[in-house]
């Protein structure tokens, strides 16, 4: 028992000189950092997406099997190009029918002229008579009152042909439905039809596909609502895509939806801004990190957070800073800062590069850190 008494004693009292070994002897100055020359911006960050700025729904305005589909994703279209085409036989037939039927009212308006020819000339004999007291009154208006319902009769033949030439032209007009051209220029995005499938129109038009303008990209970000207030329209953006995380692109604030959206309770504005896409790297979906920049500044002294205290009696951007020199000296000195982010802000005035600041929270000169001793004191 006294044995391994004599060893725990033993092992406490080494842990006390191992402790008391690790406590600094000597006086410990502040950490400091060196003001270097760097960016800084104000920035507002957004996550969103990447959608064409133009696009267009591709559907039938006419009902029927769908023949030809000569259109795939990824497809290059021009304007006018021929994408689909549809069953018109029976299109074709109710052409014709009604072709045939304008011929008919044709025919009934010659014979309808002939037979007013006809009657005028009577009616003229009949006057010419009458004149001569060589027929009576009650003939002279039989003759002309013939003339009249003639008349009357060309009149509403002509109005049916009118009618019947506007029936055909609708006709011409859905016929010309059944070949579904390109309405734009542009890139074929997706495709909802197949060949061979019937397409009702009667009660919606049914979509085939939809082209779309790859060469501007417009990207739409949800921006909190504590963030909303800070944006305006115009202010520049940098953004980059999740596949592309170092290339950073440019573009301009462009608009902000007045009616929010709420997702999980939470109040989202939707920004939008629109860049070139020459090289196609942008498409359609793509998840997007959005930087709106409030205010920036490139190659200027900067300093951390850490290192500024609150100027008394100064403006928004007075600031005090501990200045160690390399005798170990401090000196507080009131700077002014400008564009600050999270990290860091920029020294507009008060501080140069290569002098060194000391951080808060940091013992200062003088000063003693000890570390706690856990071993027993014996």
């Amino acid at each position: 028992m006294p044995v391994l008494l004599l060893v725990l004693l033993a092992a406490g009292t080494g842990s006390f000189v191992w402790w008391r070994g690790q406590e600094p002897s000597g006086q410990t100055g502040p950490r400091t950092v060196e003001v270097e020359l760097g960016d800084v911006a104000d920035l507002v960050s957004a996550l969103g997406t990447v959608e064409p700025a133009s696009y267009v729904d591709v559907g039938a305005q006419v009902s029927g099997q769908l023949t030809r589909l000569d259109a795939t994703i990824g497809d290059r279209v021009t304007e006018g190009q021929l994408l689909a085409e549809l069953d018109s036989r029976v299109l074709q037939s109710r052409l014709s029918t009604d072709t045939a039927e304008l011929a008919r009212l044709n025919g009934v308006l010659a014979q309808q002229e002939a037979q007013r020819d006809l009657a005028e000339a009577q009616a003229e004999r009949q006057r010419t008579m009458f004149r001569g007291n060589a027929t009576s009154r009650d003939q002279l208006d039989t003759a002309e009152a013939q003339v009249r319902v003639l008349d009357a009769q060309i009149m509403q033949t002509r109005a049916q042909i009118a009618g019947q030439e506007a029936t055909i032209a609708a006709d011409r007009t859905n016929l010309s439905f059944t070949r579904i051209d390109a309405p734009m220029t542009g890139t074929v995005i997706s495709v909802t039809a197949v060949q061979g499938q019937t397409l009702n129109a009667n009660q919606s038009a049914p979509i085939l596909l939809r082209i779309a303008d790859l060469a501007t990209m417009t990207v739409e970000v949800q921006v909190s609502e504590a963030d909303q207030p800070k944006l305006e329209i115009g202010m520049p953006v940098r953004f980059n895509t999740l596949g592309r995380p170092d290339q950073h692109l440019r573009a301009t604030l462009r608009q902000i939806y007045p009616t929010p959206e709420v997702v999980n309770n939470v109040t989202l504005y939707t920004a939008l801004f629109d860049v070139a896409n020459p090289e196609g790297q942008l498409l359609p979906q793509m998840s997007v990190q959005a930087f709106f920049i409030r205010a920036e500044a490139k190659d200027v002294p900067v300093v951390p957070l850490t290192a500024l205290s609150p100027a008394p009696g100064g403006g928004p951007a007075a600031r005090t800073v501990q200045v160690v020199d390399e005798a170990g000296g401090i000196e507080t000195r009131r700077i002014e800062i400008g564009v600050s982010d999270r990290v860091h802000a920029e020294v507009v005035f008060g501080l140069k590069p290569g002098e060194r600041v000391a951080l808060k929270g940091q013992p200062a000169a003088g000063g003693t850190e000890r570390r706690p001793s856990f071993g027993p004191r014996l």
